[in-house]
């Protein structure tokens, strides 16, 4: 029976590559995020089991209004985030008042915030908005990241809080049998995460930092959620599954 999967950040890269494992299955997808465009995109290459939302989900009337379009949630990819540092050459362009804190605390707070809001608020706020529509024995999972073990500012301290919350979460919904867990991605080639600005010296690194000594792909990250969702992995829950050749090794 086709299942309803909902995937954040589901018009680029490894959203794309999540929503295409999914309706390949005979699943039915839907697709969010903030550009209308890419998402129009990805469904008309979906296919017809496939629909495109609108959603930038730091907001709460946006995600509101999303859930509301949805009847039910069989599973849930959390993946819309990012780091968002390197969005931050946009100037602040908030008054300061008399008194005030530093320009430099300023920015370094509201680039924290941005961090937090992107890649831990987001998800949780829409799994609190479609809690009630996910299925019983369905599936949470969250696209995490490296960095939250190996460090990298604010993204990786809301990729840590992401895996932290994930527990919790798991053991509220677990009487449901629903399972959560987390994707923590490597580097993945084919998506838009470095905008452009990753350097052939440091892309180098980060492979030979690995043991495969090969970049990951969308499909890797892709087929670990796919089976994370199947009956395999009913008994899998509020863990950290770790996609990175290597570059991260856990016991």
């Amino acid at each position: 029976m086709s299942r309803t999967i909902l995937v954040t950040g589901g018009g680029t890269g490894i959203g794309r590559a999540i929503a295409a494992r999914f309706t390949a299955a005979g699943d039915a997808v839907v697709v969010t995020g903030r550009r209308p465009e890419p998402l129009r995109d990805a469904a008309a290459a979906l296919g017809d089991t496939a629909r495109a939302i609108t959603c930038d989900h730091t907001d709460p009337y946006q995600v509101a209004s999303l859930a509301d379009a949805l009847d039910k949630v069989d599973v849930l990819v959390n993946n819309a985030g990012g780091n968002t540092d390197f969005d931050a050459d946009a100037p602040d362009n908030l008054a300061a008042p008399a008194g005030s804190a530093p320009e430099s605390l300023r920015t370094f707070a509201r680039t924290w915030r941005a961090n937090l809001d992107a890649n831990l608020l987001s998800a949780a706020l829409t799994t609190e908005a479609v809690r009630d529509r996910l299925a019983t024995d369905g599936s949470v999972v969250h696209i995490g990241s490296i960095a939250a073990d190996k460090g990298a500012g604010a993204y990786g301290a809301a990729k840590a809080g992401l895996a932290s919350w994930n527990i919790d979460l798991a053991r509220e919904l677990g009487p449901r049998g629903i399972t959560c867990n987390v994707v923590s991605a490597g580097y993945i080639e084919e998506t838009e995460f470095f905008r452009d600005r990753l350097s052939q010296q440091r892309r180098e690194r980060l492979i030979a930092d690995t043991a495969t000594k090969r970049p990951g792909t969308v499909a890797d990250i892709a087929e670990t959620v796919f089976f994370l969702a199947t009956p395999g992995a009913r008994h899998i829950t509020g863990q950290v599954l770790n996609v990175n050749g290597g570059a991260f090794a856990s016991r």
